[in-house]
């Protein structure tokens, strides 16, 4: 079941660079770190929005996690771990189920004193078992633990979250 339409996501993805702003107005830069695939294609998204309301530094980066085992192979983030010192870090991800990934993508971030860590997904899910407060959602859903929802942003078509 569809519960997300293209036009309610691109409205979603607007709402949430607009509260960024909002959050870190006087901030000389963000740093957006998508988690994976699904997350950095959701950080592309609020990286070219946020580029038309501000004229603030956006920086774009990748973090490499296997969510399946976090600890079975080194947690990467494609800039250097002294660029992000004293830095707004804003983590990004398609879903925050129980918040285990985002939990472990924040690990080398755990190795500089960023300004302040905030996290931003399109959909919320109320299934945490870890310590992750959701900053920013396009939708704050509750499901049963058997349910799944798949976030579809492909590049260049039109995009979707469902209830499976």
């Amino acid at each position: 079941m569809q519960i997300l339409d293209d036009h309610k996501i691109r409205q979603k993805i607007r709402r949430l660079a607009i509260e960024i702003m909002e959050h870190n107005c006087e901030e000389p830069e963000i740093i957006l770190a998508g988690i994976n695939n699904r997350g950095m294609a959701f950080a592309r998204l609020l990286h070219a929005e946020l580029a038309v309301l501000s004229s603030q530094t956006i920086t774009l980066t990748h973090l490499h996690i296997n969510p399946a085992d976090p600890l079975s192979s080194e947690i990467l983030i494609d800039l250097p771990i002294p660029y992000l010192q004293d830095k707004t870090i804003i983590v990004v991800d398609d879903v925050a189920n129980t918040g285990r990934t985002i939990f472990y993508a924040c690990k080398p971030i755990l190795d500089t004193l960023p300004k302040k860590v905030e996290v931003a997904v399109m959909v919320d899910r109320t299934h945490k078992s870890f310590p992750v407060k959701v900053d920013y959602f396009g939708l704050s859903l509750a499901t049963t633990l058997l349910e799944n929802i798949d976030v579809q942003i492909p590049e260049n078509q039109v995009f979707g979250v469902f209830l499976n």
